[in-house]
Order: C-alpha cells, then structure tokens, then sequence
C-alpha cells in the first residue's frame, strides 16, 4: 500500500547525498497524508507524543503505553492497551523504491496458516490488512503447568513509507469490534516515524529508546536491584517484519 498521501517536502534522495537541489527542484508535489507520518510531515496538531527514537506515539485518553527492556535496558517492543484490547506497533527498513507491505501480508499468513491460525487480507481503514486468528501460548503462571495454547483474534495492519514500513498488530476485542478498535486505530493513524538517514538492512526493526526521564528511571531502578543483589527481567529479541 503506497504510503498515504503527503504535503511537499524537500526531495529527499537529493537531501540524503548532500547536494543542495536546483531552486526549481527544491519542493515537490506530493498529496497530503492523514496519517502514520514521516517526520518531515508530521501535523501541527499540537498533540502530544510519547518519543520512543523510531517512533513517536500519540498519547490518546483512555491508552497506557508498554514497553519491554532486554537485559540491557534498550527497548525491544512497544504496546499500547486500552481495556482488554492491545496495539502492539513496530518500524522497519524498507528499501528507497516500492514498499514491503504486499510480502509481508503474504508472509504472516503463511506463518499463521502454518501454526494452526487463519488469516484473511480484507480492506480495512488503512489499504489491505490481515484480519483472522493466530495461535499463540499464553505465559505459564508460577507453579503451574505450561498452558495449552489458544486461538486468539489479530488483525494486521501495515503502512509503507519513505525508506520504513510500520506495522501494527490489534489483539483483543477491538480485533473483531470496530467501535472497540477505534481508540487503538486512532493511535496507529498518529504515529510519526523517525527513519534517520543511516543505512539498514531491509526489514530490520528500526531502534526504539526511552524518553530521557523514562531512561533515567529505569536507570536508577537497576542501580537499586544491582545493589539488592537482583536482576533485570529479560525480554524477546528485536522483531523482524
């Protein structure tokens, strides 16, 4: 799914080299976006947003954002909860020409048909998603046997940009409820993605990181358990799209 529709901005394959773009080249057209953003579109909506380095969340009342840390403290995943429903959200590379969306549909389905799930592309509020079930282990409970896995209802939603896919992927309620799926939709339509001008392998996850008074906390709350004798709680690994 293209990316949107975007107001002018400086080309960006003349901004990246280095050399400053002929006058008559310095804007071009493009149409204007409603959202996920680049950061050179972000809206002056003056609403707040939560920085997490790649991606930058809008804070929506009613939400509570989640982020996981590996052992050393970096960020490894993002999730936004509302009720009993999630949002869980990550960027990656994507290559100059053409998006990645149109794979990664076909490769998510594939995986969830292969793990006993059910995906199906339908058009949702965003281009072409992934809507279905997928067959997931919820975590095994102190003391007690490792439980039975379950089917449990995702949708998939994907947005190709300049140089970055964004991905969402809604459990819960809203998977299967429009009305509940609104506040996490809204969410997912305010994100602004920083890409940064750094080369990076095609679909690797852009970097996330903790806003600077997150990370001081964080910080201070280690330094205590590594002074209790504790240690951190590990997390998944980095995703891939």
């Amino acid at each position: 799914m293209p990316f949107g529709k975007r107001r002018n901005r400086i080309d960006r394959s003349l901004r990246e080299k280095g050399v400053p773009p002929e006058p008559q080249l310095r804007e071009r057209e493009v149409e204007e976006t409603t959202g996920p953003y680049d950061e050179v579109d972000v809206p002056a909506d003056g609403a707040p947003r939560i920085d997490l380095g790649s991606l930058r969340l809008p804070a929506v009342g009613g939400t509570e954002l989640r982020v996981d840390l590996n052992q050393q403290q970096k960020v490894v995943s993002a999730t936004v909860r509302h009720g009993e429903s999630m949002l869980q959200v990550a960027a990656f590379a994507a290559p100059r020409a053409g998006g990645i969306w149109d794979d990664v549909r076909a490769d998510l389905a594939r995986s969830a048909s292969g793990q006993g799930g059910s995906l199906t592309e339908v058009d949702g509020p965003f281009g072409r998603e992934l809507a279905g079930h997928v067959r997931v282990t919820p975590p095994a409970q102190p003391g007690q046997a490792a439980p039975a896995p379950e089917r449990r209802a995702t949708r998939f939603l994907g947005v190709d940009g300049p140089r970055w896919f964004l991905r969402g992927m809604i459990s819960g309620p809203a998977a299967a409820s429009p009305e509940a799926a609104a506040p996490l939709e809204t969410v997912f339509r305010g994100i602004v993605v920083v890409r940064g001008s750094a080369p990076m392998p095609v679909r690797e996850q852009l970097p996330l990181a903790l806003p600077p008074q997150a990370a001081a906390q964080v910080a201070a709350q280690q330094a205590a358990r590594q002074q209790a004798g504790g240690a951190a709680r590990p997390a998944p690994p980095p995703q891939q799209a």
